[in-house]
């Protein structure tokens, strides 16, 4: 993949890698997805973050579960990155109370394992 890709195309390829994967392979790093699409730096993990951001934003008007759920830090707690938290705040998904973010995430996860298409 190009530098030149726009975030719609990356967009639309995140989305076709997450609902094509197995169930055992999800959920993914942001750094397993931008190797999967094979992006070249900089910014790799930028570029995804913002296709995921786009595909919460169109999950979120459609009325459906947030596929970007299906990426999550390499950190090693399981979630993703603060910036998801963020961004479904900001959506109105998610309400601005921190302390219930963990359990609407896995809430939301599950959901959307079980509803990709």
């Amino acid at each position: 993949m190009t530098q030149r890709d726009t975030n719609s195309d990356i967009a639309t390829q995140v989305r076709a890698l997450l609902v094509e994967s197995p169930d055992d392979a999800l959920p993914m790093t942001y750094q397993q997805v931008a190797q999967a699409l094979g992006l070249a730096p900089p910014r790799t993990i930028q570029r995804v973050a913002q296709a995921l951001e786009q595909l919460m934003a169109e999950d979120v008007a459609a009325g459906r579960p947030m596929i970007a759920a299906l990426v999550v830090s390499r950190r090693g707690d399981d979630l993703p990155a603060t910036g998801f938290f963020e961004r479904a705040v900001a959506l109105g998904r998610f309400p601005a109370d921190t302390c219930q973010h963990k359990a609407l995430y896995i809430a939301e996860r599950e959901q959307a394992l079980r509803d990709r298409c």
